[in-house]
């Protein structure tokens, strides 16, 4: 059975804000990603850990009403059934692109082509809007999340060593973009 063709997606409601951060669940660190800058072009090798980690982000404590009937940001949620099992919270960005703040699939329904799905709808979303690409960011630790980008087409784009200077454990920030042709 192909569980990608019982999702539905939907644009944020009023009624539909107590699921957001339903979808908020742990994921492990298993490695990370160390960046290589050379000849113009960034790259990256992948390191792995001894031992994997489950981490989980704190729950988001926005305005989601700003997220509502609004042209320059949107979250959509992923539905199987009754149950919200996916997000994904984006803006356009001053530079033409969609940045995708957050997106999340509930851990049970990872591998099943959701955050996928969620990624088309946000670039349907920023052709829409005739932006130029998608962008987002992520930590070097989260070598799960930077492979599911790689995949969907995204390319390394640049690092910053000092936007995660509170925290031991990160390094680096990675930022990922999806140019549309």
């Amino acid at each position: 059975m192909n569980i990608a063709e019982e999702i539905i997606i939907y644009p944020l409601k009023d009624e539909l804000t107590k699921d957001i951060n339903k979808t908020n669940d742990s994921f492990k660190v298993f490695g990370k990603i160390e960046p290589s800058f050379q000849s113009g072009k960034w790259s990256f090798e992948e390191k792995l850990y001894n031992e994997a980690q489950e981490i989980r982000f704190p729950d988001d404590k926005l305005d989601w009403s700003q997220y509502i009937n609004n042209e320059d940001k949107a979250l959509f949620l992923a539905y199987k059934n009754t149950k919200c099992i996916g997000q994904i919270r984006i803006t356009k960005d001053w530079n033409r692109f969609c940045y995708i703040e957050n997106i999340a699939t509930k851990k049970e329904f990872r591998e099943y082509g959701v955050g996928k799905l969620l990624l088309t709808k946000a670039e349907e979303w920023a052709k829409q809007g005739e932006l130029i690409g998608m962008s987002l960011e992520t930590q070097d630790d989260n070598l799960g999340a930077c492979r599911f980008y790689v995949k969907q087409g995204f390319l390394l784009g640049g690092v910053d060593t000092l936007k995660q200077s509170y925290n031991p454990n990160i390094e680096t920030t990675l930022y990922w973009y999806k140019l549309f042709k």
